[in-house]
């Protein structure tokens, strides 16, 4: 029975909800945010391969990993090489704690909420190493945008995470989506609906997406932090990006829209709660790809700016707001 429970436990981790299903939907998310990024410029998008071009990332992947593995004779070797497979490896260990087909993820722990924000802070410290190893005077200036980046994003994104956690009275992701799902029986974002929009902006920095792709901009830095990556190292760290994708807007799911939940048949619950999260996430998706199409690309500084003298403000008055409803309703 022990052996039979390992075996079970593996598949989750590897195929299902675990790596193999997150990549495949990770691929998707890219290519459903570049046909609608197209759409919303009155462009085609991804077309000729696959049924309407689903399968252009999967194809980009492997064109990549087919191309030629170039280090730079100034880069760190070590870190160079090592740096894209740390950053897919933390891009996949996140996504162990999102619940995608049930109301827990794979790994569930008290406190889980606090692990996953600390180590998707990762990211943007990995992007710097990435830059600094590359040892590219454009890699330098992108690395030096994403530090600045990172302090300002990094906080109000995880003041409005903090914001449904306390709604919600948990610091673990499993009791969130319950408590959305049995006690307040609505999602979240009608509680912290401020925090959800605060949240949707610092994922556009956190994912270096149009107006926040100030670290890569290719019109003025070449392609910045990551100008000397490419073939498999550059696969891997655009693979990273779509697993981001994925963890975004599932966090997103989990702490604002009530996780996976929604209506289904008895004993198909796996079914629906995965159907019930793909939907979800791609409306997320759906609201990111707008943001990204209706604004141009800010300057460092008054991205900067912007979020400490406007979004760190409004998060810490979501926050305060949260703590008088529970004050006043709930005790």
């Amino acid at each position: 029975m022990e052996a039979i429970e390992l075996l079970i436990l593996i598949l989750k981790f590897v195929i299902f909800p675990g790596a193999l299903f997150c990549i495949a939907y990770g691929w998707f998310l890219e290519w459903f945010d570049r046909k609608l990024y197209a759409r919303f410029q009155n462009r085609i998008g991804p077309l000729l391969t696959g049924p309407k071009g689903v399968l252009q990332p999967f194809a980009d992947f492997v064109k990549l990993l087919a191309k030629e593995d170039i280090t730079p004779a100034g880069a760190d070797k070590l870190g160079f090489i090592a740096v894209p497979l740390i950053t897919l490896t933390v891009s996949l260990f996140t996504l162990l704690f999102i619940p995608i087909a049930s109301l827990s993820g794979i790994l569930s722990l008290p406190g889980d909420l606090l692990l996953v924000l600390f180590v998707s802070t990762v990211f943007g410290l990995l992007i710097m190493f990435a830059g600094y190893f590359s040892g590219n005077r454009f890699s330098i200036v992108g690395t030096e945008r994403t530090g600045l980046q990172f302090v300002a994003y990094e906080i109000p994104f995880a003041l409005s995470v903090i914001s449904a956690a306390l709604a919600a009275r948990s610091l673990e992701i499993a009791n969130i989506v319950t408590y959305q799902v049995s006690t307040l029986k609505c999602p979240l974002i009608v509680v912290t609906p401020i925090a959800f929009i605060i949240y949707l902006i610092s994922a556009l920095a956190k994912l270096e997406k149009i107006p926040f792709d100030i670290p890569e901009a290719e019109t003025e830095i070449v392609a910045g932090w990551q100008v000397e990556y490419s073939g498999k190292k550059l696969a891997f760290f655009r693979l990273a990006t779509d697993l981001k994708m994925v963890f975004v807007s599932g966090l997103a799911v989990v702490l604002f829209l009530g996780g996976p939940y929604g209506p289904s048949i008895p004993g198909l619950e796996p079914v629906f709660y995965t159907i019930w999260f793909i939907v979800k996430t791609l409306i997320v998706m759906f609201l990111l790809s707008n943001l990204r199409s209706l604004f141009a690309r800010y300057r460092i500084d008054q991205m900067v700016r912007g979020f400490w003298k406007y979004l760190i403000p409004f998060a810490v008055l979501q926050i305060l707001a949260v703590e008088l409803l529970i004050f006043l309703f709930w005790g």
